[in-house]
């Protein structure tokens, strides 16, 4: 299968409209990494068009994307509804404060164009429309309602879940129309497609998403499809759970991490005849890997979707979030040169056998513990929302038992780190192991259930 004649963005865009295609449209996340190519810092690139525009043209040239996003930064709307923003070189802004920590109000307010860094935005959107949107769909990405709540509440918000439900009602009522409005900026600045982003998602059950999201969500999807444009549903972390939940909002595609099974995922969304992207996995690929570990994943994951029953059609191949500020170009470059032409690709790679993380790495003494350590295994918690969310939920409990208990955050974006992962057998992130157990996977636990697991394991330490 080699790449049709037909323009990228319309390659992507009769994906979305659910029709056969004789190819796989490719969508690179390269949110910060985009100034990774011209020499500019994070904060560069999300605080100034001129800079921002040169480096997302740059992606446009060097992987040659059928869609490509405007901006990677689900801490927008956020700014502009009050939190503050903790800043790095090499990764998008973290929420540092939560407006509605302690308060239960809630807020009227829509963003208005001039508000934040929208000015800068929405130029920068018109400015890459007119330069490449003739042969490239652009993606608006927003801030979906249940992430953008947990910015303005905190981590109280899985409290309120149970204990406040009136509340979180209405505050997701709020966010989801936000959410509309942001998608009318975006429209107007000439988006093709909005994508909603919630990477939180994963951290609830069905039973809350079906309670809580199935209307706002729906109503976000509804309001998009009236404007004309295209929709598509992000989230990070182990979802599965929640991928037919996420089908019933009725979105145009639904974008997955290299923690959800792409074959099992696109057995469902083809059931709703909803397309699917993802999953190059973030670090152990893309950042990690060789080009030719890039190149062979793709291969495989496209050889074992077509042996299934719909085969590529609905497929997208993309990162599985937006790509880490260091990930070598030619890994991309490898991943482009696999969806373009994965036959001939699939050949030359046909006895390649990818290098893994077999290294060595001292592990703690988990049966000479003096008090529970508890090991917070995430993909980057400045980066991920669930892995910031749950790093936070374990620094709340350290502040409150103090010297009782000890903590540590373990970033898979170091070899080593992934090394651990793959010693303890964890199969999802983000995670928490305590005295070297398993006690915690993508799910943010409450501040009780944290105790009370911490509490259990200082009563077998040292025994």
């Amino acid at each position: 299968m080699t790449h049709q004649t037909v323009d990228g963005k319309h390659l992507l865009l009769a994906t979305l409209r659910h029709e056969p295609t004789n190819a796989v449209p490719w969508v690179p996340f390269a949110g910060v990494h985009a100034g990774k190519l011209k020499g500019y810092t994070a904060r560069e690139v999300l605080t100034d068009c001129h800079k921002l525009v040169e480096s997302l043209l740059a992606v446009n040239t060097q992987y040659q994307p059928d869609g490509q996003p405007v901006l990677f930064d689900l801490q927008v709307e956020a700014e502009i509804l009050g939190c503050e923003l903790v800043w790095a070189d090499r990764a998008p802004p973290s929420v540092a404060s939560h407006p509605l920590a302690f308060k239960t109000d809630i807020p009227t307010h829509l963003p208005e164009p001039t508000e934040g860094r929208l000015p800068m935005i929405l130029e920068t959107m018109r400015i890459m429309k007119q330069a490449v949107g003739d042969h490239t769909a652009l993606y608006g990405l927003i801030c979906g309602p249940f992430t953008l709540a947990s910015h303005l509440r905190g981590t109280e918000i899985f409290m309120d879940m149970y204990e406040n439900e009136a509340f979180l009602d209405s505050l997701l009522e709020y966010t989801a129309k936000v959410n509309q409005r942001m998608a009318e900026l975006y429209i107007e600045a000439g988006m093709d497609v909005i994508a909603v982003v919630d990477p939180l998602v994963s951290q609830i059950s069905p039973k809350h998403f079906r309670r809580l999201l199935n209307k706002p969500v729906r109503e976000i999807f509804d309001f998009i499809r009236t404007q004309g444009v295209f929709s598509s549903y992000f989230v990070c972390g182990d979802a599965t759970k929640n991928i037919e939940e996420m089908c019933l909002t009725s979105p145009d595609s639904i974008g997955i991490d290299e923690n959800i099974d792409m074959v099992k995922a696109k057995a469902i969304t083809d059931h709703y005849n909803i397309a699917i992207g993802g999953n190059i996995p973030l670090t152990s690929a893309m950042l990690l890997g060789t080009q030719q570990d890039n190149m062979k994943f793709v291969v495989d994951l496209l050889a074992k979707l077509r042996s299934t029953e719909h085969g590529l059609h609905n497929f997208i191949l993309a990162p599985g979030c937006d790509m880490p500020y260091d990930t070598p170009v030619e890994n991309v470059v490898g991943v482009l040169q696999a969806v373009r032409d994965p036959d001939t690709v699939g050949k030359a790679l046909a006895h390649y056998t990818t290098r893994g993380f077999d290294i060595q790495v001292n592990m703690p003494d988990y049966a000479a513990l003096s008090k529970p350590l508890v090991e917070v295994f995430t993909i980057d918690s400045a980066t991920c929302a669930a892995c910031g969310y749950m790093v936070s939920a374990v620094a709340a409990v350290k502040q409150e038992l103090g010297d009782q208990m000890e903590y540590i955050e373990h970033k898979i974006l170091e070899p080593e780190n992934i090394a651990r992962v793959m010693k303890l057998g964890l199969k999802n992130l983000p995670a928490i192991v305590i005295n070297g157990q398993l006690r915690f996977s993508s799910i943010i636990p409450s501040k009780k259930e944290l105790i009370a697991a911490i509490e259990e394991a200082a009563g077998k330490t040292g025994e």
